[in-house]
């Protein structure tokens, strides 16, 4: 079985679990193609080797009544997609916290990313998109240097654009009331 590993703090126990039975010899034969650079003790291979991936099992930052996700505020967003994307099964593991009326209805960022040649470019065509949106903002994620993803700085003087596993940005969007309309 080729497996997808998610990111997600939620879906960290189940992919610890796997490698707990893995390792214990209650599991064979199943190969984890990971989004970031975690693997929970699961042999690993990519998508070059395994363009089909059985089944992936992550988290989501917020789900809404119609089961559309917000993904990726960990900084792990294309490489999250890439991979469910190519799954034949999917599977989401939340708690009831992350779930929402509408996507950015948590307050919480909608993170889009995006590659650093035109950035700028980018977080303007954002902004047009969204223009006139009530309650609507967005920026640029920013990080201390050589700060773990989680840790960020407001001080101007030592911050630089947050870059994910890619080597891209991430722009930040935020909705007072969440996304109105065709998502």
């Amino acid at each position: 079985m080729v497996l997808g590993l998610g990111t997600g703090s939620t879906a960290a126990h189940a992919l610890d679990r796997i490698g707990d039975l893995l390792r214990g010899g209650d599991l064979r034969d199943i190969v984890g193609i990971p989004t970031s650079e975690w693997a929970a003790g699961i042999p690993l291979t990519d998508l070059a080797a395994h363009p089909v991936v059985d089944l992936s099992i992550d988290g989501a930052d917020e789900v809404d009544p119609a089961l559309n996700l917000v993904k990726g505020r960990g900084g792990s967003l294309l490489r999250e997609k890439m991979v469910e994307g190519a799954s034949r099964r999917f599977i989401v593991i939340v708690d009831d916290s992350k779930l929402v009326p509408r996507l950015g209805g948590s307050g919480l960022a909608i993170p889009v990313e995006v590659i650093p040649f035109g950035w700028a470019l980018t977080l303007r065509r954002l902004q047009n998109l969204f223009d006139g949106t009530p309650g609507f903002n967005l920026k640029l994620r920013t990080a201390s240097i050589n700060a773990k993803a989680s840790a960020f700085t407001e001080k101007e003087s030592e911050i630089e654009p947050f870059v994910t596993n890619n080597k891209n940005y991430i722009v930040d969007l935020f909705f007072e009331d969440g996304i109105h309309g065709d998502l």
